[in-house]
């Protein structure tokens, strides 16, 4: 475990010496001021000139949907970013052949980073959410949230051969984030054509507050991820 340890502060290292991956961490914390101050204010501020009593009050939920999941995807993506630099510089198959191992790269590369991403995450959402969930809500927030962040950083490393290419198919990769959105704007039934996406439950989760959905967004996000682990393994091997 002392090696995974090693060759995941080598990762963080890497990070930090790449200013564009390291504002990427920094990235929840700027959107969550933004939207914890930012959002009210321009609430009251339509109230006020729409003489309306609430106008984006009603989305506050879909907002802590988006900001969970927003939290582990950056954290998750600067990992994928280091992944596919070692895999185009064909550091990855010499890191397998020493006492890392694949399993453990594995760990140091996609298993530490979404650990630090779900705590990140958690204390994110306590300090920043709208409808500030209960401690069972908030768990799954976070933990759905930090699946969300898994399932983009592995398509960004199975569908992407170079640093370049990641960041377009991480753009790409987000609209599977915009399956919240329906529960909230699509009455008919239509909008269960969106529901092999995980972040499609996590929006019903929360407007309808049934941990149901969020265990149904677990679930839906874990065989995502296993088909996405399959692919990259069979990429390196």
């Amino acid at each position: 475990m002392k090696i995974v340890y090693r060759c995941f502060l080598q990762m963080m290292r890497t990070i930090r010496h790449d200013m564009m991956l390291f504002a990427v961490c920094l990235g929840p914390v700027l959107c969550g001021m933004l939207i914890k101050f930012g959002i009210p204010f321009l609430e009251s501020f339509l109230c006020i000139q729409l003489q309306k009593k609430t106008f984006l009050a009603p989305y506050y939920g879909l907002l802590d949907v988006f900001f969970a999941m927003l939290a582990s995807v950056l954290f998750c993506f600067a990992a994928a970013m280091v992944v596919l630099e070692e895999t185009d510089d064909k550091v990855i198959r010499y890191l397998f052949v020493t006492g890392l191992g694949k399993k453990g790269y594995l760990i140091s590369r996609f298993g530490i980073p979404s650990g630090i991403a779900f705590v990140f995450t958690l204390i994110l959402l306590r300090i920043f959410s709208l409808t500030k969930p209960g401690i069972t809500e908030l768990l799954l927030l976070g933990l759905s949230g930090t699946c969300m962040g898994l399932i983009i950083a592995l398509m960004v490393v199975v569908f992407s051969t170079n640093k370049l290419e990641g960041m377009a198919i991480t753009k790409l990769s987000t609209v599977i984030m915009l399956g919240g959105v329906a529960p909230y704007f699509v009455e008919h039934p239509v909008k269960y054509l969106l529901a092999p996406l995980s972040s499609f439950w996590m929006g019903k989760g929360m407007l309808e507050d049934s941990l149901w959905s969020f265990l149904i967004s677990l679930m839906v996000s874990v065989i995502w991820i296993v088909v996405l682990f399959i692919k990259f393994q069979k990429k390196i091997a």
